[in-house]
């Protein structure tokens, strides 16, 4: 094994001494994917992306879950198999058991983020592309909508898909073991990290063999590794709770075109400034792709070989039709899906993500020259420097915003029994409030009880036991409606409140004289039942 490191930094050496500008696009391109995705997570305790609060719990039950003192066995049961999102949480409690809990979430968070620009550079490899170049293109999604919803183990799975296809591309090409072993293990980690996506990763394999079979003559190579995640998804159609198997009901919905926009990148209000910024930023970047996709179409044409093979050229327009062939796909789902499916939320909006990431890899792969690599290196960090930097700002705001919050949960005791209500959302111009499950946090960080929880849709592989030490059930939708809380009857089992409010929330627990101000730091206020709730 020292051998083989020592042979691959040899080689690189030599490399850099013999083409210095080749390293150097190689180097610029590593630095920008780590500006884009990670700096902005480096600014913040707690990423302002909305649902994270409540996949940062998930996480932490799975790491102290044997640990008594969080009291979280007595609460939840796992289901990998009924509920298979579990790739992120399993490489958040991994890491969380050497790092502080906060930065391995933030690493798991980069981790999803940055399976789109990955599972792109493997697809552009697999179309015979520029991996780095399809990893570049990728970065410009990297803080879209559905980052920003916090719909991580939907995106990881998308990074994923596009990877399988990559592979079955290579296995197509040129059949091996290894290459049939990596799809299929590609396959099973879609199915552990989002199982909707399987069934599209699954088409998209085996569109990737008809489209190419033209080039190829072969389609047989791709049956084999699907056999085991198509094993695990039958498996799962006999065991998936009911809230996802809900009625599918289609119907062609073209009005929603209007709001494509909003629904890709539509982050902030739109009257603000900072809409505004996003919005220009978002154009500038679409057209920077937009010039790139012409510029790289003629540079391609004149490039193109003359006299070439007709399996190369078969190859050349599969490389073009079948990502615009996935695309189409996508697209057509989200003219016809419904918005929910079951309990399953926010359906149709997520596959146009899909259908425009497919589209790049339908993009003209960059020059062969050093220089006309440096030219498109540099405008991609220009259109995506200036997306992670906004991104970087509305960050470093939430950290100040947040700051309160930070220091009032200090005071919060271990393994609370916590109700939490925010009435409060003003502070961003996001369009969706980000403090709604910030409290979640808590549970993540200290263990304990909340009030309202993930774990009792049914809809995650941590879930409320049936005979557990669980929290009195709420209505549906109850973290959106506060007004409604009665402290004699939802606050009765909890000793511990936690309140967003810009007035004192004292009125809420006066029925209830056991309960009493512990401390208040700007929006926030801690409240304690003296004594506590019995456990």
């Amino acid at each position: 094994m020292r051998g083989r490191a020592r042979a691959v930094i040899v080689r690189a050496l030599r490399r850099a001494r013999a083409k210095p500008l080749e390293v150097l696009v190689g180097v610029l391109s590593v630095s920008i994917c780590g500006y884009v995705i990670a700096y902005p997570l480096t600014l913040v305790t707690y990423p302002p992306l909305i649902d994270l609060p409540f996949h940062a719990a998930q996480t932490s039950i799975l790491r102290h879950y044997l640990d008594p003192s969080w009291h979280f066995r007595e609460q939840f049961s796992l289901h990998p198999l009924e509920v298979p999102y579990i790739t992120t949480y399993g490489v958040g409690a991994l890491l969380a058991l050497v790092m502080p809990f906060t930065w391995a979430m933030k690493c798991a968070v980069a981790g999803t983020v940055l399976a789109l620009p990955a599972g792109l550079a493997v697809l552009f490899h697999g179309l015979k592309k520029s991996a780095l170049w399809g990893a570049l293109l990728g970065l410009g999604l990297a803080w879209n909508q559905l980052v920003w919803w916090g719909f991580l183990n939907y995106l990881g799975a998308l990074g994923l898909y596009a990877a399988s296809v990559g592979l079955a591309l290579r296995l197509v090409d040129a059949p091996s073991r290894r290459r049939a072993r990596w799809l299929g293990a590609m396959l099973v980690a879609v199915f552990f990290t989002h199982v909707y996506r399987l069934p599209f990763a699954i088409l998209a394999v085996l569109a990737a063999g008809a489209v190419m079979y033209p080039a190829t003559r072969r389609m047989r190579p791709l049956f084999l590794p699907m056999v085991p995640s198509l094993a695990l998804f039958g498996a799962w159609l006999l065991v998936r709770p009911s809230t996802l198997s809900g009625k599918l009901e289609l119907g062609l919905h073209p009005e929603r075109l209007r709001d494509a926009g909003r629904m890709l990148f539509g982050v902030f209000l739109p009257q603000t400034a900072t809409g505004r910024e996003e919005l220009r930023i978002t154009l500038f970047m679409g057209l920077a792709l937009a010039a790139w996709w012409l510029v790289g179409a003629l540079i391609a044409a004149r490039a193109a070989p003359r006299g070439a093979a007709d399996d190369e050229r078969a190859w050349r327009r599969g490389a073009l039709a079948l990502p615009l062939l996935l695309a189409t796909g996508h697209l057509v789902a989200f003219l016809v899906l419904p918005m929910s499916i079951g309990t399953w939320w926010y359906v149709f909006p997520r596959e146009l993500v899909a259908a425009l990431y497919l589209l790049l890899a339908a993009a003209p792969d960059w020059p062969r020259g050093v220089w006309g690599r440096l030219g498109a290196v540099s405008l991609v960090a220009v259109a995506t420097g200036r997306m992670a930097l906004f991104t970087a700002e509305q960050f470093l705001r939430f950290e100040d915003l947040t700051r309160d919050f930070r220091e009032v949960v200090a005071l919060v005791p271990r393994a609370p029994r916590l109700f939490y209500l925010v009435f409060e959302h003003r502070g961003t111009d996001r369009a969706r409030s980000p403090f709604t499950h910030l409290p979640a946090w808590v549970q993540a960080e200290r263990g304990g009880w909340l009030d309202f929880h993930f774990g009792s849709w049914d809809l995650y592989p941590v879930q409320y036991r049936k005979d557990g030490v669980v929290p009195p059930p709420l209505p549906m939708s109850w973290e959106f409606t506060p007004q409604y809380f009665d402290v004699r009857k939802q606050g009765a089992w909890f000793d511990t409140f936690l309140v967003r409010h810009s007035i004192d929330p004292a009125p809420l627990f006066r029925a209830d004289p056991t309960i009493h101000l512990v401390a208040r730091r700007g929006t926030w206020w801690l409240y304690r039942r003296d004594p506590p709730a019995s456990r």
